[in-house]
This record gives C-alpha cells, structure tokens and sequence, in this order.
C-alpha cells in the first residue's frame, strides 16, 4: 500500500529505487560494500564472532550448572539454551550469507540487516512471550559484533525493538537488485557515516532524525543526492527492499509507489537532468553579475579527494577544508603530523595553484570523534568543549594540527582558518600556538609556507566584535550554520524545533550585513561559508549586502553562478537594505519588489 512520510528537505533533487536499512546499534557498526574477492573472508569474519559466542555461552552454562538446583540457575540455563538455538538457526545463517554475497555488505552491516528482517517476523507473533523473544535475537546479534570487534560482550544488552511489519511475499521474491539504484533509510548518520558512503551506490537517504544544517545533512549536499531527514519514523515504517522515492524539493517520501506514481517522479527526474545538463553551459562563464562585479564562488570540501570534483563544478578555490573529517571515525586514534600532512597537501596540490583555506579541527556537538564517543554528559555540547576550545584544551594535538598545514602551505595558497573564536585571550592563544608551530618547524629544519590567517564569525559574540577580529586576521568566514543556531538559541539537528531555524530571522542578517560592511570598510576579504552561501533564493540578498565570495558545496556553484549572472548590484543594495529593516524579510523577498 502506497504511503508518504514527510520530513525536512536538506538536499534537492528526485532519487527511485530500493531502501536499504541501516540498524541502530549500541555498537558502533561499520558499513561498507566489500570486492567480490572478500567474500569468503567477510563470512569467515561472522562466523568466528558466532563461534567465539558460543564457547562464550558453553563456559557460562558450566558455571552455571555450579550454581545449584535454584530458580534462577534454571532460568538462566534456559536463557543460554535459547542463544545457542538462535546461533545455529538458519534464517540468521543463510541470511547473512544472502547479505554478503548477493550485495556485498560487510560482515557488521550483513548481521544488523538480517536481524531486522527476523524481528519483523517476532512483531507479528500473536503470542505475547513469542514476540518478547526478538530481544534474545537482538543480544545475540550484538554479542557477536562485539566479538567480531574483539570488545567485551555482556550478558545480557538492553533491546532495541524496531515494531516493523513481516515482509511481504513480493519482497522475498524480488531480490534482483543489483542494477537498481539504492536508498539509504537509517534513525541517524553521524557525518563519518555519510563519509563511509560518499562514493558508494546510493541514490539517496533517509534519516528519522536532523535538521536542514546537521553535518549529515550537509553533506548529503556535497554528495549531490536528494535526501530527507527528520521524517521521525522512517526507519520503522519503511522495510527492507521496499521501493521508494524521495522527492529532496517536497521534504516528502514516498513508499510502496504505485505505477502511476512512479511514472510521474520518472518524469520529474528526467526534467531535473535536463536542468542540469542546462546549467553545465555555464561552468567556464565567469561569475560576473550584470552591473560587472566578479564574485568569488569557491566550494567546501571534506577529504583531500573532493578537491576534483571543486575544480569540475567550476571553483575558484576552496573557500572551506573541513579537516575534521580526517580525525573521526578511527576510534580515538588521531591522525600524527605526517597523516596530516600528506592529507593537506593532496587538496593543495589538487587544487592546481587555486587558494585552499583549511579550517582546524571542529570536533564536537553535532561531530563527536566516534559514534561511541558521543558527548552524553554534558546537557548541550553544542555550548561545551567543541572547536577551538577543543583544540587549546588539548595543546599537543593542535600543535600536531598547525605544523602539518604550515608544511603543506609550502606547495600552494593555504589560508588557516580557526573555527569558533570568541573572546580576545582565544585569539592571543591561537595566534601563539600558530608562531609555536612555525618555532618547532624552524627548530626541525622543515620546509613550511606563508598562510593567511582568518577567523569563523558563527557566534553572535564574535560577530558584534569584528573591529577586534580585523586586528589581527586577514579575512573573515562567516559559518551562517552556528551563527543561526546560537543566535536565535535553536538546534540545528533537533528536527523538533527545526521550523524555527531561520536564516532571514532580523537579527541574523543584522548580524551578517555588519559582518561584511566592516570588512569591506577595512579592506578585508569576508565571505560566507555556510550554508546560506549555496541556498539560490537567498544569493541576490547577500550580493545586495555587499558579499563578493561564497563558498559551497561543488554541487551548488554553477545555481548560483545562475543567480550572479543575472543579478545587478546596483539595484540589489537599497532592495537589500530594505529587508534588513523589514519586520518579515521573507515576505519583502517573497515580493521580488527590485
């Protein structure tokens, strides 16, 4: 039966095909496609988990028959007789096997996919005790990746039920679907996640949870598929191999489509192409607006490798290296200076000689290191340890940060950025630990290059002290993500409050408009690194406010580019002024009164 779930919309565009489930676990899950050579390896790798539970289980039973003839030496005895039974049951065996070999999941995703497809078959047990035993599959499952992961396995791990319907004869019957495109459907995806999947099959995603600017979100933009976050309950209500469509303009999912559904999504896909394959003709136009003022349109970028795709979508440099992406997902085992170092030299390098402005580690909040290392013990971690404040808290590892981008300024324009400033003793220690840096490198005898020192205006404190920030840097970013949230006290990835997460809110372009007046008054370089860069409904507003440089994510340049060339900027200023001092700018812009 046909049915919509609606969320937010983070990322444009139209994606068909099938859902691919991604399990919630307490254990921190990889999941990657293997090589058809991995085969064998990948099932070994499961049933060496399953069989090291089992001698785990054997030796509980043996301790358990010393117990003596009590109550609850019975009970537990039974316990243990039934995850030995779940461990050798076919369903869970030959599943898994299907999993690896048909679709080349790895071991962790082939275990947690099949232990969704089983509980479906629990929920729908009458039987009350019946359906209770899915927890029993839902510990055993997780003892196993915890062995296959070589950490401890405790006896008994709370359940997490999924309430999924049994899967339909229909669904068992069509698994050919190695040519059709894929979604990923999951509770969450923390941004290593996202990494994970950025040059994998995926025509889309999914998430119960996030808002339009969480980092999954984001970059599920720089990934250029359509995706839908914050739907609530989609991962409980979409089954696995069930088709569906994400249409990323409408915020909608639709699932189990009918035929005449299908069609008129195929329709809107195809048009989306064409719009495309349209804008294409404008990648070598530069970005020039009517009245001739040239706009610097760089992109955002998270691994050394998306440097090619900045320079395919037409940029001018890389107006945002998100160097966190190289510290998380690796289980507290942070990248040393030389890692570090080669990372940021093949963006440099790649860049062919265009400026890339490396951004220092902003780890926290929203981008713990690991998923197993979220802050829990903080109530907003938002407002806690995150960003530069991590970095001075831990004066080695920055240390270890700086000296590797020095190093790679020796091979192209390099700009540092620091993310997060706020007070004036923040920026006299950054500014030590750069000259630190360059002390210890000197000390060495290595090779290092100039770079241009700027500063991240996304708290509203920085924003209002921007003649002190001009003292003592070369250009200011302005991150609108953080900005937004701490002004207007909203959380980005809470899909609950995310209608009120408001870029054209008075106070924040107040606070970008003086932003860039003050810079361009001083004859700094500002631009806008968030996401308000990339959004074209908004770029005639920030070209009127006087903003000459956005940086975004590849996919979005040549939109915007679009929009900078059919703009004239002397018609833009006093429009702009006018929705700076409008109670609703939305509903001045709504009016396209120029």
């Amino acid at each position: 039966m046909t049915f919509a779930i609606h969320g937010l919309t983070v990322s444009r565009g139209i994606a068909i095909g099938r859902a691919v489930l991604v399990a919630s676990s307490r254990v921190d899950v990889a999941h990657y496609f293997i090589d058809a050579a991995d085969i064998a390896t990948e099932i070994d790798r499961v049933r060496a988990g399953r069989d090291a539970v089992v001698d785990e289980i054997h030796r509980l039973q043996a301790s358990v028959a010393h117990m003596g003839p009590k109550e609850t030496s019975h009970e537990l005895g039974a316990m243990l007789d039934v995850h030995l039974m779940l461990l050798q049951d076919a369903e869970l065996i030959n599943g898994v096997k299907h999993w690896i070999t048909d679709r080349l999941y790895n071991a962790e995703w082939a275990l947690t996919t099949q232990l969704e497809i089983i509980a479906r078959y629990f929920d729908e047990m009458e039987d009350e005790y019946l359906r209770e035993r899915k927890s029993d599959v839902e510990q055993i499952v997780e003892r196993v990746l915890r062995a296959m992961q070589g950490t401890a396995s405790p006896l008994v791990a709370q359940s997490s039920p999924r309430g999924l319907r049994k899967p339909s004869q229909q669904d068992l019957l069509l698994d050919d679907t190695v040519d059709v495109p894929l979604v990923l459907i999951a509770h969450d995806l923390s941004p290593a996640d996202m990494l994970q999947f950025k040059q994998s099959v995926f025509a889309g995603f999914i998430t119960d949870v996030g808002g339009k600017t969480s980092h999954t979100a984001i970059v599920a933009r720089s990934m250029d598929i359509p995706a839908v976050v914050g739907t609530r309950s989609c991962s409980q209500l979409i089954r696995q191999d069930d088709w569906v469509i994400i249409d990323g303009d409408a915020g909608v999912v639709i699932v189990d489509p009918s035929p005449i559904i299908l069609a008129e999504y195929g329709f809107k896909q195809r048009q989306v192409e064409l719009e495309r394959g349209r804008l294409t003709r404008l990648l070598h136009t530069p970005a020039v607006t009517l009245d001739g003022e040239k706009v610097q349109l760089l992109a955002n970028i998270e691994m050394p490798e998306d440097a090619q795709a900045a320079l395919k979508a037409g940029a001018l440099g890389v107006g945002l290296f998100r160097s966190e992406f190289l510290f998380m997902g690796r289980q507290g085992h942070l990248p040393d200076e030389e890692e570090q170092y080669q990372a940021y030299k093949r963006a440099v390098e790649g860049m062919q000689g265009l400026p890339v402005t490396i951004r220092t580690v902003d780890i926290g909040a929203d981008k713990p290191l690991d998923n197993s290392q979220r802050d829990t013990g903080h109530l907003n971690p938002a407002l806690g340890l995150r960003a530069i404040r991590w970095s001075l808290a831990d004066p080695a590892m920055f240390l270890t940060q700086l000296r590797a981008i020095l190093r790679a300024a020796a091979h192209g324009q390099v700009h540092l950025l620091v993310p997060m400033l706020a007070h004036a003793s923040e920026i006299r220690q950054t500014l030590a630990h750069i000259d630190h840096a360059r002390a210890m490198l000197d000390n060495r005898g290595v090779l290092y290059g100039p770079v241009k020192l700027g500063a991240m205006i996304e708290i509203p404190a920085a924003a209002l002290s921007v003649k002190l920030f001009l003292k003592h840097f070369d250009f200011l970013s302005i991150g609108t993500n953080d900005l937004i949230q701490y002004t207007l006290a909203i959380d980005r990835a809470d899909e609950s409050v995310a209608h009120l997460y408001d870029p054209l809110h008075p106070a924040v372009l107040r606070l970008v408009s003086e932003t860039i007046a003050e810079c361009r008054a001083q004859g700094k370089g500002v631009s806008v690194c968030g996401e308000m860069a990339g959004d074209v409904s908004l770029t005639r507003l920030l070209l009127g406010l006087g903003l000459r440089s956005f940086s975004m994510h590849p996919a979005q340049i040549l939109a915007v580019k679009q929009e900078v060339l059919r703009s004239d900027t002397t018609k833009l200023g006093p429009w702009a002024q006018r929705v700076l001092v409008a109670d609703d700018p939305a509903e001045v812009i709504a009016t396209k009164g120029l």
